[in-house]
């Protein structure tokens, strides 16, 4: 008995010791910064001063977000290019894995194709749509004056072009994403419902809408959450493309903590505005959980 116990023990032991590694990496590099993060919303802290520089200011940093008109800017930015991003990108990819799946040859050549742009690097296709949405130069406008189009839009010179050249550009990237899952999704639908649509004589169409879109009411639930989590956190194309600009017109929560921590020191200031989009992201992701409850209980 004493020795299954030890063996147990000597079992139990190997398997701590093998996820200790990444146990380690997750304390350090994960949750450590996330408490101290947390700790920062109460300090106003310029961390080139080093620790000597906090100062210890309780709830300022929330009731300063009341004057920051930045704030405002950057959550309108955040709900259009949500609200533009998230439907589009689900509804062409929910398209095109119906064509692919059924409709035309050389389906494997296709989906790489589609799905390339999604593990590409962020950076790179940024800086190539930059180059792209040139107002004087890029094939994008001439293509538009080839099409007849006398004053084609300036695109990220323009306040009023430069998010929706964004919203393009971020659609196209992770379309295949969108279109890759809904591939599977599609395969676990039974046959059987198809065989007997068609025997009531049901049209492309009414098959879609009746069966195909309510069988995929998983798929689209996770690619809801996990496209609005990641339209909340748009960084990079705004980095590279943009910077926040012109006139502030593609500045977004994300990329306004980025300049308040590291352009203009002001981290507690910025751990604050994180938390309050952690709140917010994670608020609208219940919203969601609740409402699939129900939506799967009308359609499935």
């Amino acid at each position: 008995m004493k020795r299954i116990h030890q063996a147990k023990l000597h079992e139990n032991l190997a398997g701590y010791l093998f996820i200790l590694p990444n146990l380690a990496g997750y304390l350090v590099f994960v949750l450590v910064p996330i408490l101290f993060s947390l700790y920062l919303v109460f300090l106003d802290w310029d961390y080139l001063k080093g620790f000597s520089g906090m100062e210890w200011v309780g709830l300022q940093n929330f009731i300063r977000m009341g004057d920051d008109p930045k704030i405002i800017k950057s959550l309108t930015n955040n709900t259009v290019y949500t609200i533009l991003s998230v439907p589009s990108t689900m509804l062409i990819g929910l398209l095109l894995a119906v064509v692919l799946n059924r409709y035309v040859y050389y389906k494997n050549a296709l989906r790489t194709m589609i799905f390339l742009p999604y593990i590409s690097s962020l950076v790179a296709v940024s800086v190539i749509w930059s180059i792209m949405y040139q107002a004087q130069n890029g094939p994008v406008n001439a293509a538009l004056k080839a099409l007849g189009v006398a004053h084609p839009p300036g695109w990220l010179s323009s306040p009023s072009s430069a998010l929706y050249a964004i919203i393009i550009m971020a659609v196209w990237a992770t379309v295949g994403y969108a279109m890759v899952l809904y591939l599977a999704g599609l395969q676990g639908i039974p046959k059987d419902l198809y065989e007997a649509a068609d025997i009531d004589g049901a049209s492309p169409i009414r098959k879609l809408l009746r069966i195909t879109i309510p069988m995929l009411t998983p798929t689209t639930f996770f690619l809801g959450v996990t496209l609005l989590i990641g339209s909340f956190q748009v960084f990079g194309p705004v980095a590279v493309m943009t910077q926040g600009g012109p006139v502030d017109s593609t500045m977004v929560l994300s990329y306004h903590i980025y300049l308040l921590a590291f352009r203009y020191y002001q981290m507690g200031y910025a751990a604050a505005l994180s938390w309050v989009l952690f709140a917010l992201i994670f608020a609208i992701t219940l919203l969601q959980w609740k409402a699939q409850s129900r939506w799967q209980n009308t359609y499935l």
